[in-house]
């Protein structure tokens, strides 16, 4: 008969309410008032939600091996996230069908979340993988950054054009950003850091945003931090332009100033950024401007981040503590509903590699039971947040193996 919650609150992207919820072999089998049955639980005040997607997760060193893979779920599956797609930016990368057959083999063995992963587009920025035998392959969509020639991003372009889907793109000036370390600004002059300018993202933001109108291909901008390149987003969107941008929580919530003491911990990629384009990225996220989170997890060995911030390598973790911190910043703070944070974190995300989720009903399987009330400090000296008191706690994923 499987397990009855009673009085559970289960919110979706169509709003909360309270019901009685049956779950049989990680899917749900009914939805009502009442249900009868023996196994049952008061699950009153707990909420009942779908599993998180985040499309932008690297592994840690940034090394593809099957110990990473099988760390990366259990601390996706603790922190309520039901999928990840890995950043093919990986050593090895994922561009071929060699790489890409061992994620999809070693994820077999993976308790925890569902790992899925974007295929780069082209190899060493100089010539293209095969996009569209590693597409059919399973591959959930083509990534690039803007380090490439227009004559190759163009070529890609095409090729999206071609086999449809999304392509996912990181913009950023190789050139601006080589020698720098941290945002270009005050406190980078302050600790005696090269900074890179913020100009890099929306020079190349606007060079995309041509070849997506041109070729009328749908792109998501990866990792988003200047709100120059939201306002001409949102722009692009007006036009009809299928252009989409993700942000992180942590540009949403931390500036520079968090590299204050040569915290190499807020040594991210991309950089965060000054405090007053933290405000201006504050208020596009309350405009609606905003169309997906990530929590940018890039986590890293000691010996690769405790070093001189010149030196030490970029990320932090996240996604181990994912629903506790987005619940906690954003929607017990009053920022946003549950309702938007679903369609950030779960309907949007999955939209972008061709999945529907977000809605809760009879046959939905990976949910997530989360509880509110508990309350803790975060531990975790490789988290922006460590010290910080964080509320919830995920009770238990429900999904169909």
């Amino acid at each position: 008969m499987g397990m009855i919650f009673e009085n559970v609150t289960i919110c979706d992207c169509s709003g909360e309410r309270v019901a009685s919820v049956r779950i049989e072999e990680g899917r749900i089998a009914e939805i009502a008032e009442q249900i009868a049955g023996d196994e049952r639980v008061d699950a009153s005040g707990k909420i009942l939600l779908p599993a998180l997607v985040d499309t932008n997760v690297r592994l840690k060193d940034g090394r593809l091996t099957g110990r990473h893979l099988v760390d990366l779920a259990k601390a996706a599956r603790k922190g309520g996230v039901g999928t990840v797609v890995l950043s093919p930016e990986s050593t090895p990368a994922v561009d071929d069908a060699i790489s890409l057959e061992f994620v999809q083999n070693q994820r077999n063995g993976c308790e925890g979340a569902r790992i899925e992963t974007a295929i780069a587009a082209t190899i060493d920025d100089e010539r293209f993988s095969d996009i569209a035998i590693l597409l059919k392959r399973g591959a959930v969509a083509p990534y690039m950054t803007t380090s490439i020639s227009n004559h190759l991003a163009v070529r890609v372009a095409e090729y999206v054009k071609m086999f449809g889907g999304t392509l996912f793109c990181r913009a950023f000036d190789r050139n601006l950003s080589a020698n720098g370390v941290m945002n270009e600004g005050a406190v980078a002059q302050r600790l005696g850091l090269v900074g890179i300018p913020a100009l890099g993202e929306p020079v190349h933001v606007a060079r995309m945003i041509e070849i997506a109108r041109e070729f009328g291909i749908a792109i998501v901008f990866k990792s988003i931090a200047s709100p120059r390149s939201i306002e001409m987003i949102s722009a692009a969107k007006r036009e009809g332009v299928d252009v989409r941008c993700e942000v992180s929580l942590h540009h949403l919530l931390k500036s520079d100033e968090a590299c204050e003491g040569f915290n190499t911990v807020a040594k991210l990629d991309p950089p965060l950024q000054s405090e007053s384009d933290v405000l201006r990225l504050r208020e596009a996220f309350e405009a609606g401007a905003v169309d997906m989170l990530t929590l940018l997890h890039q986590p890293n060995s000691p010996v690769n981040k405790e070093v001189a911030f010149a030196d030490a390598a970029y990320g932090c973790e996240s996604i181990s503590d994912a629903l506790p911190l987005l619940y906690t910043k954003l929607v017990a703070s009053g920022w946003i509903s549950w309702e938007r944070l679903i369609t950030l974190c779960v309907r949007e995300p999955a939209r972008s590699i061709g999945r529907d989720a977000g809605m809760i009903g009879v046959g939905t399987t990976d949910v997530v039971l989360f509880d509110p009330q508990p309350v803790r400090m975060l531990e975790d000296r490789q988290s922006l947040y460590d010290g910080e008191t964080l509320h919830g706690t995920v009770v238990k994923r429900f999904y169909n193996a």
